[in-house]
């Protein structure tokens, strides 16, 4: 399903609506026929096909969660980057320095492992602890995909906005960070896609994800090649339809500068 299909006379609203219509459909109905298709298959998946289709919602439901909280870190921190204030620049500079230079599993397992022990009685589940990870691991990727949004927007742009007597707060509200979101959503988009297959990382902490169900069935069956195959496409099909979502939000806002 490409954009492309859809006839050129349509706007380029209508195209993108179209589009993303049609891949939130196909990406519900697979979440719920998925236990239905793969029941048809033979063992041992047709046997632990609820298992699948249970393990993919809740890679999704992971994705969506601690993106969600990723943009939002993600936004935060990049506007303490470009603040006037260093302290606030040194803060937002260290939480990047510190989440780009380590691995995401290392950070998985602190968050469950050691946090408690840091914070006594932030006992957080499995699944808490592995959205907060992931949130905080995306967010700081959104940083700077965001803080290059804002530096890429034109000086004069700020400069003509406070000589209308805009305030800072309006500003960057109004003017600049529109322009800046155009900018670095394709990043943005890039960084959630991946987001669903480092979710798989979540099985070290016990959350019962895609890859965590195929783990625990191909050590019970012994049969590695049918288990993982089928975690594998699960994970295809989720991420190609995650990614015509994306594509369909980016050609709504014309990222590429084309005419409609």
């Amino acid at each position: 399903m490409r954009i492309d299909f859809w006839p050129r006379c349509w706007s380029r609203q209508r195209r993108s609506n179209v589009t993303l219509v049609l891949a939130v459909v196909l990406m519900v109905l697979t979440l719920v026929l998925l236990g239905q298709l793969l029941s048809f298959l033979p063992e041992p998946i047709g046997s632990n096909a609820q298992a699948f289709s249970a393990g993919a919602r809740i890679t999704l439901w992971l994705t969506l969660v601690s993106g969600s909280l990723g943009l939002v870190l993600g936004t935060g921190t990049a506007l303490a980057r470009t603040s006037r204030w260093m302290a606030l620049r040194w803060v937002a500079g260290f939480y990047i320095w510190v989440i780009r230079g380590t691995p995401l599993l290392v950070q998985i397992l602190f968050v469950y492992f050691a946090l408690p022990i840091l914070v006594p009685g932030l006992n957080l589940p499995d699944f808490a602890a592995a959205v907060l990870a992931l949130g905080l691991n995306v967010g700081a990727y959104n940083a700077e995909a965001v803080r290059a949004g804002l530096l890429a927007v034109p000086r004069g742009q700020t400069e003509a906005a406070k000589a209308l007597g805009l305030g800072r707060l309006y500003v960057i509200a109004d003017v600049v960070f529109p322009q800046a979101f155009r900018i670095a959503l394709p990043p943005l988009v890039n960084n959630f896609v991946a987001l669903l297959k480092d979710s798989s990382l979540a099985y070290a902490i016990g959350v019962v994800e895609l890859t965590n169900v195929g783990y625990r069935i191909q050590s019970v069956t012994f049969q590695s090649v049918a288990t993982l195959s089928t975690v594998a496409v699960t994970y295809l099909l989720l991420t190609t339809l995650l990614t015509q979502i994306s594509n369909s939000v980016e050609y709504r806002f014309d990222v590429e500068g084309r005419n409609p």
